[in-house]
């Protein structure tokens, strides 16, 4: 069976996580980044699973009645195949269920099919962070959705 089945993420799914990260990811974390986002109380991970096997995740900060996503990122191999979606909805319906009111985010200005990405889900551009992207000095796009629907 090929379905996405998407779920919080625990610590064994780490490994698959991590690999995922660095070949998706410029932003420089280790895995002890991601144990101890699973130790943090306003961290919230999901992992996306095809035969129990990480093909995707996505995490957010949830402070007050706000999330501010981390990061998401789908296998290289894959893309293109709605689990970025369903990784999102899912992220959505936690907010939903827990009076979240706003989500935003910080994409690079440069990647047009993740700012595309997130359009299509409902975000809109608010913003600009100069110089955000300490590898690149690229500035961030600062997006919001505050009408999170599930």
């Amino acid at each position: 069976m090929n379905e996405i089945v998407v779920s919080e993420m625990k610590l064994e799914h780490i490994d698959e996580v991590y690999n995922i990260f660095i070949n998706s990811l410029k932003v420089k974390w280790s895995i002890e980044d991601f144990k101890k986002e699973l130790e943090n109380k306003l961290a919230r991970y999901f992992v996306a699973l095809q035969n129990d096997k990480v093909v995707g995740f996505g995490g957010m900060w949830v402070i007050i009645d706000e999330a501010h996503i981390t990061n998401v990122a789908v296998h290289p191999n894959h893309r293109r195949s709605g689990i970025g979606d369903k990784l999102l909805r899912c992220m959505y319906k936690f907010c939903a269920d827990n009076n979240i009111i706003g989500i935003t985010l910080e994409v690079r200005e440069n990647n047009l099919v993740a700012q595309n990405f997130y359009k299509n889900l409902g975000f809109a551009v608010e913003g600009r962070r100069k110089k955000y992207y300490q590898d690149t000095g690229e500035d961030a796009i600062i997006m919001w959705n505050r009408n999170i629907n599930p």
